[in-house]
This record gives C-alpha cells, structure tokens and sequence, in this order.
C-alpha cells in the first residue's frame, strides 16, 4: 500500500514538473532579457547633480531687467503702508534676497522670496523711464518658484501708473496700477489673473477688466515662466514656460468682464411697468369655474382588485413567523433587569410553498381616482410678455478701440497675501520685445529647470518594481505538499460545481489525479486477474533418511569409480 501511494505521489508531482517546465517556457525569453540589462532593475547609484554656476544675462533694449544682482536694494524698495480697508493691518511681511533652498538650479542664482506666511507683503521697484507702450507691444515675462507650494495666496505683480502718487506714497493696494498678471489660487480658485484697468474719459473712474475663463496656475516647486504679450493689434497672449495657454482679442465683448467699450444702449432707469401690463402668461379658464358634479375627491388613489382571490393552498390558520425552536435563553439574562425573555422568530417553514397568515387581495390604481380638483388654465388673451424696461442711450457710452495703449507706467511691484512662504521671484523683464523675452528664457528659465527637475527627479522615493508572480513549479519548489494538498482541496471543490472548469483551471492537477487513479486500478485488476488464474503448485518432496542419503551417496561414488576405471582403461587400449 505505501508503495501504490508512493508511486501516486511521484505521478503527481511529475506532472507538476511538466506543467512548471510548461509554464515557464514562454518566460525564458523575458528572463534573459532581464539578465542582458541588470543595471535596469539594479538600484542605480545616486548621481550627484550638476549645478552650473550662475551668469548674469545682459537684456538689450529692456525697460526693465531684474536678476537681483549686486545693488538689488538700491532698486527695490519694502512698504510698510497699512492697507486701506483697515486701520489695523499693514504690509509687516519680510523680503529676502536668496537662492533657493528647495530644489535649487544654478550656483549662485538669487530671487526675492516671500519669508511669511500669512502676512501682508509689498515692495516696489521703479523704472528708470517711464514706459509708454502707445502702438507698441508690451512684454511682461518672470519666473515664480512656489519652494512650499501654494494652498492659498497670490504670486502676481503690478504695472503701477506713472502718478504723483507712485513718488509721494507708499505702495499699497491704494496705489494705481494699469495690469495685473500672474497666478493666484486658493480653494477651488486657480488661475492665471489678467487686469487691466481702464479710464472712463466720460466719468474719469477707473474700472477693472478681468480677463474671463482665464489659465490655470502651474502649482509645482520647480520653476515655472509666465509671459504676458499686449499687441498693437489689440490681441493678446498669455504664454506658461513658453507655451501659449491663451490667447484672444482686447475688442472680443466676451473675453473681459466687463467689455473694454461699454454698451451703445442701456436700460431707462425712469422707465416702471405700466399698470395695465399683463404679464401672466395664463389664466384660470372661467368657463370651467366650479367642480364638475361629478368629480369625487374622496375617492382613494388605490384599491383592493376586485378580481383577485385567494389562492386554494392558502392557509390562513398558520402563522407566517414562528418562534425559533432552536433559540435558547441565554445565560446571563435576568428577567428583573432585561424582562421577560422572547424567542426570536422565524420564517413558518410549513410556509414555504405556499402562503400563510391573514389573506388580503392586492391593491391595483383606482379607476375612479381623480384627486382634488383644480381649476383648468388656459392661454392669457391679454399677455404681453415679460416687462422690459426701455432702452436708451447710453450717457457713458465710449468706444475704447485701443485698450492695449496703456497710460505711462512707472514701476512694478508685488502686493500679495499668501499662506505659503518661501515663494520665489525671480528673471523680470518689462519691454517691448517677444524674441528678447524669448532669448531670455532660453538662457535662464530653460538652462535652470532643467537642473531643478533633475533635483526633484533625485529626491523621488525609490519604488520598488513589482516582482513576477510564481510560477506552478516555483510555488510546487516552495513547499510540495502543502502546494500538493491545497491544488487537490481546489480541484476538488470546483469539480463539485463544475467539472470542466475545474480541469479547465487546474489541468496539472487534473492530469496527476488521474493518471494515479488510473494507476491504482490497473494494479487492482491486475492483483485479482493474477489471483483467479493462476495454477496449484506441486507438493514438495519428503526428505529422505540419513540411511538412504549414505546408500545413494555410496553408489554414485561406485558409479564413479567404475567408470573412471572404465575410461582409463579404454585410453590406455587405444593408446597400445
């Protein structure tokens, strides 16, 4: 019997064998693949990134140029001013002129950086010349640096108008400015803000248009480009890290809220709704005034169906749900405390096939049904549609054809609230020139984010690449007989559901059970054939007696003798 399972056990696990060598051809190729590339899936030696050093770019024809270079505190200058919708706040955020600590790029490459969170900052830079962009293109390119990210707070920069106030005050959201660019988000808001402000020749106010629909913020803490075009065309070009993110025209009356040219027409603010203006698109139909008599609100919504009956197994004197007769009182309950003790129920299991309990007929709509009338309305003989009132023309009315002809700007500052610190300003540039900007950004921008992302690319944590799963023979290899047993238990409870999935899914195990079965019952029958016609062995002999075995062995030794005798004599005849 050990034998016959030993055997079994060996045909099983030969056909494991065969199925692993099976399973793990088509993954030789894959293997070998692998081993020709280790330095792929080896964890590759940091690599120190190279940080060049830093070169100041000299911008031609600039209006502006910033690098925060030596002599950076001569041109810049910190408010303090208190903001003008409170007496209590005021611009107590620090600047700070310094390379960057998160993911720095070049050597020796400094910004201005934002050193407080939640608090108000301004400072200012002026411009040597006012700048007149009057038929010309305008330029405004810098790079931000969000070093903690950015939950909620501003990044954006200010052109100030060249004003009386730019020289006698202190910079504060007081302060006139022509354009406001840049991203801001907080919450759910995110995007890339474009203002410009407007002059009313009629009224002389000013008035914000802010640019509808416009990009979203790049929040990440490498460096990120932002460039700002003003066409003589009035068109305009919002571009990140040198891409163009959008684009349109300043005359488009649905690009700016509100439109740079107010309406020709307005609305009469004199003008009220007569009284005999009918605005009431229906009216109750009086020729259907009163209920019809015949109309019955008390009818209900449903009712029994009247041709239902009750089915003939019905059984009405049993109970639907019993107590559990297996339910037992537990231990620890006092009737005192808990009261008295009520089996749970269960469903009538005399129930099941058919109904018990009270028997009511279903509930099908009312025919009669109609609810609680309600006066018909029909189409207003009398409507004139919705009031309006009269249009007018517009006193304030001003066609502003060149809104890109900005008034003479004189500085440029930052006037921010942020919630994040460490946010980095860095490579301004305000001119009329689109391939200097773009000679520029290719000098700064794209020699350091390289570099930056390098940085942030080294700093990623290491993940691990997920390893292959195992093949059959490498979990047979692992731990054969529990492999062994847990492949049969599986075989054999899906072949209780369904056979054919059950070979389908574990053919290896199919095959070794079978062929050990087959094996078992060949040498079954072949134990009973073997059995049934085999022939009787013949009886052994007695043993003879010391007597006669001493008698026989004497006459062979005569025999012998006489024929020695015999043989002699005949070679020594033959030989005379």
């Amino acid at each position: 019997m050990r034998g016959l399972v030993s055997y079994s056990l060996y045909v099983f696990c030969l056909c494991l064998a065969l199925n692993g060598a099976r399973a793990q051809e088509p993954e030789i190729v894959i293997e070998d693949v692998l081993d020709s590339a280790e330095a792929v899936t080896e964890e590759p030696e940091p690599v120190a990134v190279v940080h060049p050093d830093f070169e100041p770019y000299s911008a031609v024809n600039a209006v502006f140029w910033e690098q925060f270079t030596e002599g950076w505190r001569e041109r810049w200058k910190a408010s303090h001013a208190k903001k003008s919708d409170s007496d209590e706040f005021s611009y107590i955020g620090r600047w700070a002129v310094e390379e960057p600590k998160v993911f720095p790029g070049l050597n020796g490459d400094k910004g201005l950086v934002v050193k407080d969170k939640a608090a108000h900052h301004a400072i200012t830079a002026k411009f040597a010349e006012p700048l007149d962009n009057t038929d010309q293109t305008l330029v405004v390119q810098y790079e931000v640096k969000l070093q903690n990210g950015l939950e909620c707070g501003g990044a954006y920069l200010k052109l100030l108008t060249e004003d009386e106030t730019l020289h006698a005050e202190e910079f504060s959201d007081k302060t006139s400015y022509q354009v406001m660019f840049g991203p801001d988000k907080c919450g759910a808001t995110n995007k890339i803000h474009l203002i410009i402000r407007r002059k009313s020749p009629i009224t002389g106010e000013y008035e914000e248009k802010h640019l509808i629909g416009g990009p979203r913020a790049t929040v990440s803490k490498v460096t990120n480009l932002y460039t700002l075009v003003l066409n003589p065309d009035q068109t305009f070009e919002i571009r990140v890290n040198g891409a163009t993110a959008h684009a349109g025209s300043l005359l488009d009356d649905t690009t700016f809220n509100p439109a740079f040219s107010p309406p020709k027409e307005v609305e009469d603010p004199e003008d009220t709704k007569p009284e005999d203006w009918v605005d009431e698109a229906t009216i109750p139909d009086p020729n259907q005034a009163t209920k019809p008599d015949d109309w019955d609100e008390d009818e209900p919504y449903q009712i029994p169906d009247p041709d239902a009956a009750k089915p003939e197994d019905w059984d009405e004197s049993a109970e639907e749900f019993i107590p559990d007769p297996d339910a037992e009182k537990p231990d620890d309950w006092d009737d005192e405390e808990d009261g008295e003790w009520v089996a749970s129920v269960i469903p009538n299991p005399e129930c099941e096939d058919h109904g018990c309990g009270p028997w009511t007929p279903p509930t099908i709509v009312n025919p009669k049904f109609k609810g609680k009338w309600v006066q018909p309305r029909i189409e207003n003989p009398d409507y004139k549609g919705p009031w309006k009132p009269r249009k007018i023309a517009n006193p304030e009315y001003y066609e502003d054809a060149k809104p890109a002809d900005l008034e003479r700007i004189g500085a440029i500052g930052f006037e921010l609230w942020t919630m994040q610190s460490d946010i980095l300003f860095d490579n301004i540039y305000v001119g009329h020139s689109v391939e200097e900007a773009e000679k520029i950004g290719n000098a700064t921008y794209v020699v350091k984010v390289e570099v930056e992302e390098a940085e942030e690319k080294a700093s990623r944590p290491k993940v691990e690449e997920p390893k292959a799963p195992l093949t059959v023979w490498e979990q047979f290899m692992q731990d054969p007989i529990n492999f062994s047993i847990q492949q049969t238990k599986m075989f054999y409870t899906f072949f209780q559901r369904d056979p054919i999935f059950a070979v389908r899914t574990y053919p290896e195990t199919a095959a070794a059970l079978g062929i050990a079965i087959v094996t078992v019952l060949s040498i079954f029958f072949g134990a009973i054939l073997t059995l049934f016609s085999s022939k009787p062995a013949p009886a052994p002999s007695k043993p003879a007696s010391e007597t006669e075995t001493k008698e026989e062995t004497e006459d062979v030794a005569e025999t012998a003798d006489s024929a020695a005798t015999e043989t002699t004599a005949r070679r020594r005849t033959k030989k005379n």
